[in-house]
Parts: structure tokens; sequence; C-alpha cells
């Protein structure tokens, strides 16, 4: 029997599809992270083109651009994907590159499971995204859906089925991820890497992640409430039911807003401590500061209730303003890391900065709407649209770019452009405030955040379209990031293993890192502190300098006559 010799471009191209195979059922973590962060940014662009139509909507009153059905499931889908597929899978998938290597371990605990946890997040968000596809549409009734006021518990809408499968499995998925990234602090540190040594990235990993195993399964109890709910709409006749879905809904509901914050709120420690050239400040006052906050988070989730009757008003209203304690001291941490340093204006550090004035802003709106008075005028209104979008974007997601900025280099080996990169930073700058500052307006002359049109009389015309105007800058800055990336890595400029001259461990190995993080060419270094790699470019220049010292005299006395 004769066999035809493999062609060169049928050898190269059956070569790449092996590649493309290994690399989405590869156990690397790195392969992993760079996956979850991956499909959540292609997300993060098709949930952000449906805010698009949205805005193009209320641009103008009495505008028809999108009927309210529509309109409806474009709400939903774009709070769900932004909560369920986007933020807080990045959040995750950053752990999950970033913290074996920041402890000096080989690779994430349980791999596998790490990997089902990917492809679940994966099935579930094209099963949420599938809705559209069907005769009644996407499931319309917002991301926290509540019954018996939710217009499907009374239809037969198929997209809310297959909204709530989808959440479910993203929501399994997560909660499989934080499992690995907690157990990989707990059990896979390199010797010499004890907790107080952990970088600050990795402490909020492991807030993040107690949150995570803590409160997400309370959203799969909401959302079997929600099928039984499906299957017989009699059951939210009961008061019991529609409150007690609303308490447990909102258990996960609260915990989540910090899951997307804390690790780019560290990503953002980081990257200030690196550019301003000098140690973070007040790590152990961080380190208590994450884990009060993750505690309290768990205790404030009724202040989403005040309206309905239904909570203690003065209870949930003291524990919310508790988290301005453990808020303020990482605040503090943050400033008190920028004072004094030797400031390096790169891109990553101008995503840090503006993180820091941006996010207190929703921050701050926060501890408004839990006070009940504040609550009473503003609920359901477009003030907590701005509010949310205040933490989530104008924060959070600073903060992600922040990160991608500063990690780029270690993950691919190439930098990205720095002219293009302040490009996108001013204008999402610009973008982000012209679209959300004016939402604080219209929530207080009382806009409802779920309407679809609205008349000339009601005054809120022009602040709409500053906002709508605000989107499409948005739109542009988005659009610059990904030339951005692409050009990047299509004409590629080396960065070397540590470009930024960093603090930590990930910046020791190679770029991108290998399979097995250290390897004898790029090993492990002596851990003394949360920032190793510092306390060794401090040791050797201290040995220059005494080296340099001990020679000076000698010259000297070699001069004399």
């Amino acid at each position: 029997m004769t066999t035809e010799r493999q062609k060169p471009a049928e050898t190269a191209e059956h070569t790449r599809a092996g590649g493309r195979l290994t690399s989405l059922t590869s156990t690397d973590h790195k392969r992993i992270g760079l996956l979850i962060i991956g499909t959540a940014l292609v997300l993060m662009s098709l949930v952000g083109v449906l805010a698009l139509l949205m805005r193009s909507q209320l641009a103008q009153p009495g505008e028809t651009f999108i009927d309210a059905h529509l309109y409806n499931q474009l709400f939903t889908m774009h709070g769900s994907g932004m909560i369920y597929m986007v933020m807080t899978p990045i959040a995750l998938g950053l752990g999950v590159y970033l913290v074996p290597l920041q402890l000096g371990a080989p690779g994430i605990a349980m791999p596998r499971i790490t990997l089902m946890g990917y492809w679940l997040y994966v099935c579930g968000a094209a099963v949420m995204m599938s809705g559209f596809a069907t005769t009644e549409g996407a499931h319309p009734d917002g991301w926290f859906s509540y019954p018996p006021l939710a217009d499907s518990q009374h239809s037969p809408s198929v997209g809310s089925d297959l909204w709530i499968v989808g959440v479910f499995l993203s929501a399994v998925g997560m909660i499989l991820i934080g499992w690995t990234v907690l157990w990989t602090v707990l059990r896979k540190r390199a010797p010499g890497m004890t907790m107080l040594r952990m970088p600050v990235f990795s402490w909020s990993m492991v807030a993040t992640c107690l949150m995570v195993v803590g409160s997400f399964p309370a959203l799969l109890a909401a959302l079997v409430m929600l099928a039984v709910g499906r299957v017989d709409p009699a059951v939210f006749t009961s008061n019991v039911w529609n409150i007690g879905y609303q308490h447990i809904f909102w258990f996960y509901g609260h915990p989540v807003v910090y899951v997307m914050f804390f690790p780019y709120m560290a990503a953002v420690g980081e990257v200030l401590a690196v550019f301003s050239q000098r140690r973070y400040f007040a790590y152990k006052g961080t380190v208590m500061a994450l884990l009060t906050f993750a505690a309290l988070s768990m205790s404030v989730w009724g202040h989403h209730m005040f309206a309905t009757g239904q909570a203690a008003n003065n209870y949930y209203s003291l524990t919310s303003i508790a988290l301005l304690m453990p808020a303020g001291i990482e605040y503090f941490a943050l400033v008190g890391t920028i004072l004094g340093g030797r400031l390096v204006f790169r891109t990553p550090m101008l995503f840090a900065l503006a993180f820091i004035p941006q996010f207190l802003i929703g921050g701050l709106s926060g501890i408004m709407v839990g006070t009940p008075v504040i609550d009473y005028h503003v609920t359901d209104s477009y003030f907590v649209v701005a509010h949310l979008h205040y933490v989530l974007f104008a924060g959070s997601a600073f903060g992600l770019f922040a990160a991608i900025y500063y990690w780029f280099p270690k993950a691919t080996g190439c930098l990205l452009r720095e002219g293009l990169g302040k490009v996108h930073f001013w204008l999402l700058v610009i973008g982000t405030n012209l679209t959300f500052l004016p939402m604080f307006g219209l929530g207080y002359l009382g806009m409802p955040r779920r309407i679809s049109s609205y008349t000339a009389v009601d005054g809120w015309g022009w602040l709409n379209l500053l906002s709508s105007c605000g989107a499409g800058v948005l739109a542009l800055a988005m659009v610059v990031f990904m030339f951005n990336v692409l050009e990047s890595l299509r004409s590629r400029r080396p960065a070397g293993d540590d470009p930024w001259n960093g603090q930590t461990l990930e910046w020791t190995t190679s770029s991108p890192p290998s399979e097995v993080n250290f390897t004898p060419e790029h090993p492990l270094i002596p851990i003394n502190s949360y920032a190793p790699l510092l306390d060794l470019k401090q040791q050797r220049q201290e040995a220059a300098e005494k080296e340099a010292a001990e020679k000076k005299p000698a010259a000297g006395e070699g001069n004399r006559p």
C-alpha cells in the first residue's frame, strides 16, 4: 500500500489546527486564564453594542427606533452580560492567570476543574445569548428578574428559559473557578511564601473567591425558584416567595459587586506601586480591609429592598455605612502609595490614577442609596444606573484596562502601543463621564431606569442626548483599544521579561512564561516580603553601592606621591 507524501501546507495547517485545539483543552492555568479573559472581552464588545442601541433609542424624546419589548430584551441582556458574562469572569480569569505566578506555584490547583469551569461559563453565555434567536426573543425582565412583576412569569418565552439555564451554568462555572484559585492559595504557595508575603493582588483574590463560594450558591437557589415559577406561576402569588426571592437574590447581588471590584482595585494598587517606584503602602491594613470588606458584603443585601418595606432599614443602613471604614483604608493605601513617589506616566499608570477619583464617585453614591431617606427618592431611577456604572465602568473597567496594559507584555512577550494607549485612555475618560454623569441628574429628576421612550415635557432630552453622545465616544475608545491589541500582536515590539521594573514574582519568569512557570533559566528567587523582586533589586543596588564605596578609598590611596 502506497501513501502520498503529505504536503508542507497541509502539515502546517494540521499543526495550526492542533495548536488551536490544544489551547482550548489545555490545563495550563495561563492558557485557561487567557481563554476566560479573551472570551469575556469579546462578549463585552457584543453587549456594548446592545448598550449603544439603547442609547440611540433614548437620545431624543419620542424616539421609535426600538419598540418597548425589544428594548427590554436589550436592557436585560446588557446588564446580564456585563455582570454574569464579562466583569465577573474577567476578575476570576485574572486570578487564574496571575495567582500561581505570584505565589511561585508551578500551576493551579485542580486544573481540570478550572477548565471545566471555563467551558460551563462559555456554554452558559451561549445559551443566554441564544434567546435572541427564539420567536419570543431574549429574556426581557432585567438581570434581577423580580417575580411576579417579571413578564416572563406570565408568558411562554423560551428566551427566559434559556436565560435561567445560561446564568445557572455560568454561575456554576464561576464557583468552580473560585474554588480552584482559593485552593491554589491555600495549598500551592512556594517555600517562603507565607500568607503575609503574598502580593496585594493575590490577597484580593482570596477575598474575592471567599465571596464567590459563599454567595454564588444563593444565585443558584434564586434561579431554581424562577424555574419553579416558570412551571407553576401560582407559587409567586405568595408574598413569602416574592420577598424570599429578593432576599436570596440580593444575598448574591451585593457581594458580586465586590467580586467585580477587588481584583481590579488590587491591580491598580500593583500598578501604582511599580510606576511610583516604591513599595505598596499600608500592606497589612489593606489585607485586613479586604477581608473585613468581604465579610461586611454578606450583611448589606437588604439595602436594595428599602422601598419594598420588607427590610430592616436601620440595620442595613448601618452595615452599608460601615463599609466606609475598610473602603477608606483601601483608598488611603492607594493614595499613600503614590505620595512621595517618582511617578512614571505610562498608560497603565494613567488608567490606575483615573480609577481613584472615578470609583470614589461610585462608592460615595453607593452610600447615598444605602441611606433610606435618599433611596426612597432615587430607587429604580437613573440615579441607580449612574451609581452602578461608576462602580463597574468608571471604576472597575479602568482597573481592568490598567491590568491589561500592565500584564499584556508578560502574557504575550510584546508591548501595546503607548501612543494608541493614551488615545484610548483619554477617549475613555471623556466618554465615561459624558455618558454616566448626566444620569445622576436624570435620576434625581425622576427618570425611571426601565423606560424605552419619554416625552419632551419631561425635560430629560438634553441630558439623554449628552449621555448618548458619550456612549458614542466610548465605542470609539473601544475600537482604538481593539486596533491597538491587533496591531501590537501583528507587529511585535519585544517587551523582555521585566519591562516595567516590577516587584512581584511573575516578573522573574520569561515573557510569556513557560508551561511550568519557573525553570532553571528563570528560577524562584528568595521570598522575604510581598515584593520579593523589589527586595532583590534593592539588595543588588546596596551591594553595588557598597562595592563602589570600598573601591573609592583604594583609588585615592593609589594617587598618593
